[in-house]
């Protein structure tokens, strides 16, 4: 019962902790984005993104769907780069939080975006994510995850409605690529609009 609780309390802490960083990060933003182009150009935060995904789906990458709900998530590129292969590599901080209390994740990636001249664009990365899922198949409705910090892959394609506005398909995958004895790995897909300063 008290390992339980302990559990309990402390998957409601990472969400906390999630749902803080995500709204710091966010609020960080605003007084950039009242400063005059110059500043802004010289900015912390390149892009933010959020995004509507489908939860743990079946058929993809981790081949079959457990757990439940809608993903709200969040992400911040942050501006720094560095040109490889006609695209750019940035930093990202992001998390998903799940609507129906299943797992949610926090991640930090490295992208890599490439802007073609007709205004699509596509970004693929690799990273971490960290989450406050099950770790062993303890449940027949959540994911065997392995362990707490996993590998963060995402793959996203879309248009830049304006210079500053996107909208895109977004795709990720977290798992710990077999580096514990239970990886059942799990995929989100869906929709994402962004706003670049």
């Amino acid at each position: 019962m008290k390992i339980r609780m302990r559990v309990a309390m402390g998957v409601s802490f990472v969400r906390q902790i999630l749902i803080v960083l995500l709204l710091k990060a966010f609020m960080m933003q605003a007084p950039l984005a009242a400063e005059n182009r110059q500043l802004q150009g010289a900015g912390l935060i390149h892009q933010m993104k959020f995004g509507v995904l489908a939860h743990d789906v079946g058929d993809l990458w981790s081949g079959f769907r457990r757990e439940n709900g809608v993903d709200l998530n969040i992400e911040v590129v942050f501006a720094p780069s560095l040109n490889v292969l006609g695209g750019a590599l940035r930093p990202a901080l992001g998390g998903s939080i799940n609507t129906n209390g299943d797992t949610s994740k926090g991640y930090f990636d490295i992208l890599w975006q490439y802007n073609f001249s007709s205004g699509i664009f596509v970004v693929t990365g690799v990273g971490a994510a960290v989450h406050d899922g099950k770790l062993h198949a303890t449940h027949v409705d959540r994911k065997a995850l392995g362990s707490r910090v996993l590998f963060h892959i995402p793959l996203e394609v879309g248009y830049f409605l304006t210079s500053r506005t996107t909208l895109s398909v977004y795709f990720d995958h977290i798992s710990n690529a077999y580096t514990a004895q239970q990886n059942e790995g799990m995929d989100t897909v869906g929709a994402r609009l962004g706003y670049v300063f």
